[in-house]
């Protein structure tokens, strides 16, 4: 069975659900019976018309549970509505429904965690390490947030911005994380650039183009992670990265700087750059205070200190380093990182060691286990 096909199937059944009256909560739970559905039945039996098998078994999930529900006249309301048979539209939803989990009724934050969860497939532990938060602090969030949409009239979409938000994250996933959602990301970013003039929405796209351009280089032949200092620059996407470069271009050139257009400007430095010692790190160090002053976020602060421990020496990265919170994410690695740069290589490697156990994936804990081996067998020669 082609999970890929049925994750893409998803989103466009949700929103027939939700246009033909399901409340929110109803819908998912349905659609999610129908997936069970499709699991058991398909491998032996695949339909012609998956999406138009989805909608129905869908749509009666649904029924099911709204005839415990709700009174007579309301279930005999909703069979009347019962999709007819035959093939189902194959218009891409998937962009719509963003819109409208981004409700007005909700918070930003609610928002995007019910949209990553719903449309984006991800799980509340993958949603929870993207916020920084506990998985079940997100899982009380999103549970808050069916409750909040449950019933309400789907007429009133989110704005550009909530969106824009979940798509990073997803796309954040897509990229580092266990679910392959990166494409798809990009898919919807260009959709959304095409719909819209904005140059926030080209600003995100940019910056996912020049970061998947390098993607086929960010792991080894083993699946070990490779750094961006050690990837080979003859295998990045040469023609991705000059797309990802004129979109920025031209977004930076209205003169409306915003987040994803300045984390799009230092992922440019870094692909222009023809090895990584001619790397700008003056102007990477400039770009993060840009991004500083317009987010305040202290994963951003955390990156300026690996950029200004290379721009400025490891001692200024340290010293940047020491007014954060040590237990960010990351936070031991960049600290292991510029002590071994410092020539303290005892401190690196515990920190390592350290920062390994907290690592979000395997790849690197494995890539951060290696780093401290290394150090502690060159003090025991």
């Amino acid at each position: 069975m082609d999970e890929a096909l049925v994750r893409s199937l998803t989103p466009g059944v949700l929103t027939i659900l939700v246009r033909r009256g399901a409340d929110f909560a109803a819908a998912e739970d349905a659609v999610q019976d129908a997936l069970i559905e499709a699991f058991r039945v398909w491998p032996a039996a695949p339909p012609r018309d998956p999406k138009g098998w989805l909608v129905t078994v869908a749509w009666r999930k649904f029924l099911d549970q709204a005839r415990a529900d709700s009174a007579r006249r309301r279930r005999e309301d909703l069979v009347e509505d019962e999709p007819p048979p035959g093939p189902a539209p194959g218009v891409d939803d998937t962009l719509q429904l963003y819109f409208l989990c981004a409700h007005p009724s909700l918070t930003p934050s609610s928002a995007v965690a019910l949209t990553l969860r719903a449309v984006g497939g991800l799980t509340t532990r993958q949603i929870a390490r993207a916020y920084l938060v506990p998985e079940a602090t997100m899982a009380q969030r999103i549970s808050r947030a069916k409750r909040t949409v449950s019933g309400v009239r789907f007429d009133r979409p989110g704005d550009v911005a909530t969106v824009l938000r979940v798509l990073y994250l997803v796309f954040n996933e897509g990229y580092s994380g266990d679910v392959d959602l990166a494409a798809e990301a990009i898919r919807l970013t260009r959709q959304l650039a095409a719909a819209i003039d904005h140059p926030e929405v080209a600003g995100l796209l940019a910056l996912m183009l020049l970061h998947h351009a390098r993607r086929a280089s960010r792991t080894a032949p083993d699946g070990s992670l490779v750094p961006l200092a050690e990837q080979d620059r003859g295998r990045w996407d040469t023609r991705m990265i000059a797309e990802g470069i004129g979109i920025l271009q031209a977004a930076l050139a209205r003169d409306r700087l915003g987040e994803f257009q300045a984390q799009a400007a230092v992922a440019a430095l870094h692909a222009d750059a023809p090895t990584a010692g001619e790397t700008d790190w003056v102007q990477i160090v400039e770009w993060y205070d840009e991004l500083a002053r317009l987010t305040d976020s202290p994963v951003v602060r955390l990156n300026r200190a690996v950029a200004l421990g290379e721009a400025d020496g490891p001692r200024a990265g340290l010293a940047a380093l020491a007014a954060l919170d040590d237990s960010l994410p990351r936070y031991a690695a960049v600290a292991a990182y510029l002590h071994e740069r410092d020539g303290d290589p005892d401190t690196a490697a515990r920190l390592y060691a350290e920062a390994a156990r907290k690592a979000p994936n395997l790849a690197e804990r494995d890539y951060l286990t290696r780093q401290a081996a290394r150090l502690n067998a060159a003090r025991r020669r």
